[in-house]
């Protein structure tokens, strides 16, 4: 009943209504009712802060009712904290480094502890060994995967990546972590908005609905954004349009998640260091959409003028609605191309998408666990029959014939896919030097109109003319029918790359894995590529890698793992030879 109280947001307030001019016998208590006041507000501010970092960033009740409770207390302290969002705390780092740490240290102990005692134990019978191994990673991928969804940032990035690798990373990771190409938990619509309204008032002044007639749902979520459909107003063109939106303090987190995971790189995966230095220096540079917008401008440019004018499509960016934080493109209708692929072969099947899922993860277990990369073959007809199995063992002989036809021209239509994207990839390395660093397959789209869709030019790469003749070098010598181990050798020294004893054999290799394929690594019975390299430096370490080499061998790795998950082994060389040549050739003509 005290009249100078009152509840606001369900916690209790006093007012403090005497001027502050008068002096009455009650101005001690008024001065702590006063303090009383602005140590709530300081509450509300701190408990915002720290509970954004405890919570992954997702808002509860509390943090609503808190907000409220700041709202009243001080309005425009509490909009610049909306438009702005959560500042960031200074105990983020530590606190993330310990929810990492708390999750994937007992992880990367079972898996040396395993190790250990596989050697000790002298375990040599291989059926047990990999009993033992797929339980492990049967057991441990979920826990990667609820790691990931909690810390996000960079961890997402890295999942991305490693779903991308099936002849790399073992199946249960890549199963558990292909939603992470883009199916990461979004944010709240309100408060994406609330980033697009600051960004746009900034740059141009304007209000989200001088520019967006509507503002729709989120095509896809992943480790820096989200992208949402929207619709621009008459006055900007009425198109429907691609928004990506950057997530709050994505760039600090990242900066401060690549040093946890340079630590876990020390500790379980050595060898690796001067590629997390590279990919480090790169992803920082994704931070400004404005960048992204000019690439996507540059690299269409590039294809318009190119032989796959007609067979491949970048949005185009509008780069007057563009900002630090907010990126408008072009919107392109169409289905990530692994999506489009297991969509035919259900409808093969009957419809039954379970069944095509089950059938492609089988495929591909079968490609990638091959000691000999694929090779062995068991012939057409018994592999039609195992996937028509799948379906209906009771098909007639017409059935099955004509499931088979089906069954061969979605094959053949996939290869096209892939080998039109590896020739594009190709053009831009060795014709454009601008080229998409980061091409995991939820950047791959297969249009409505039939041309593939080619999105997310965060990671461009560019290479000088000296690198691109050098590069052009070792792929064509890695090309030939007849390897020549002194030709690549050399190939690779006038690139750049130096071992510590010249071993010219062993740099071979070397290229052989960066920018060809790992099935020598295969064949000597390694199961990644990460034991294939760890073996070449205990032979002659490499020593010098130039920056330029270390994305163009991310975007071969990164194309043999798309190439596992339409179940076909891949040899970018192979590929890209051709257009290497043409490099080589144009130079020579000058």
């Amino acid at each position: 009943h005290n009249p100078h109280r009152c509840h606001v947001g369900g916690m209790v307030v006093i007012k403090d209504t005497m001027p502050a001019a008068v002096a009455t016998p009650r101005q001690g208590r008024r001065r702590h009712y006063h303090l009383h006041r602005w140590q709530l507000v300081c509450f509300c501010v701190a408990w915002n802060f720290f509970s954004a970092a405890s919570s992954a960033d997702r808002p509860n009740f509390l943090n609503k009712q808190l907000r409220s409770t700041l709202t009243k207390a001080n309005p425009i302290l509490c909009t610049t904290i909306g438009v702005r969002e959560q500042a960031v705390n200074p105990l983020e780092p530590t606190i993330r480094a310990l929810k990492f740490w708390r999750r994937v240290a007992p992880i990367v102990v079972h898996y040396k502890f395993t190790e250990y005692w596989l050697k000790v134990a002298h375990v040599d019978d291989k059926k047990k060994r990999y009993e033992i191994w797929e339980k492990l990673h049967s057991t441990h991928a979920p826990a990667g995967l609820k790691c990931i969804l909690e810390l996000r940032g960079l961890f997402v990035k890295i999942g991305q990546v490693m779903s991308s690798r099936a002849d790399f990373i073992p199946r249960q990771y890549v199963d558990v972590f292909s939603g992470l190409q883009d199916s990461v938990p979004p944010w709240e619509k309100d408060r994406v908005q609330q980033i697009v309204q600051q960004s746009l008032m900034e740059s141009q002044g304007l209000q989200l609905d001088d520019v967006f007639e509507t503002f729709d749902e989120v095509l896809g979520s992943a480790s820096i954004g989200q992208v949402h459909k929207a619709k621009l107003t008459p006055q900007f063109g009425g198109e429907v349009v691609a928004v990506k939106v950057m997530h709050p303090n994505a760039e600090t987190r990242f900066r401060n998640d690549f040093k946890i995971f340079r630590t876990l790189c020390k500790v379980a995966l050595p060898g690796w260091d001067p590629i997390l230095r590279e990919l480090e220096m790169q992803m920082m540079t994704e931070f400004d959409y404005t960048n992204e917008g000019n690439n996507l401008l540059r690299v269409g440019k590039n294809m318009a003028k190119s032989p796959y004018a007609n067979k491949v499509k970048v949005p185009h960016p509008m780069l007057d609605l563009c900002s630090k934080n907010l990126l408008v493109m072009e919107y392109l209708e169409g289905k990530k191309l692994a999506v489009s692929i297991e969509d035919k072969l259900a409808s093969i099947l009957g419809g039954d998408r379970l069944v095509a899922r089950k059938v492609l993860k089988a495929k591909q277990q079968a490609l990638f666990e091959s000691k000999h990369s694929g090779h062995q073959k068991k012939g057409f007809l018994k592999d039609l029959n195992d996937i028509l199995g799948e379906s209906n063992s009771s098909l007639s002989v017409l059935e099955k014939a004509a499931k088979a036809r089906k069954l061969m021209s979605m094959t053949r239509d996939a290869r096209n896919k892939l080998s039109l994207l590896l020739d594009a990839t190709g053009h831009q390395i060795f014709n454009d030097g601008l080229y998409n660093g980061d091409p995991h397959p939820g950047n791959i789209l297969v249009l409505d109109c039939g041309r593939l869709g080619l999105i997310d030019y965060g990671q461009t790469r560019s290479l000088t003319k000296h690198d691109r003749l050098a590069l052009a070098a070792v792929v064509c010598a890695l090309g030939r029918k007849t390897v020549d181990i002194d030709e690549v050798s050399k190939a690779m020294n006038e690139f750049g790359f130096h071992s510590r004893d010249n071993n010219e054999a062993n740099i071979a290799k070397f290229a052989a894995l960066y920018f060809d394929s790992d099935s020598a690594g295969k064949s000597l019975g390694y199961a990644t590529p990460q034991k294939y390299l760890q073996h070449l430096n205990s032979i002659d370490p490499m020593v010098e890698v130039p920056d330029p080499a270390v994305f163009v061998a991310r975007t071969s790795f990164l194309f043999r793992g798309l190439g596992a998950l339409l179940q076909q082994q891949l040899h970018t060389s192979q590929h890209w030879k051709k257009h290497a040549k043409i490099a080589i050739d144009a130079d020579g003509e000058k």
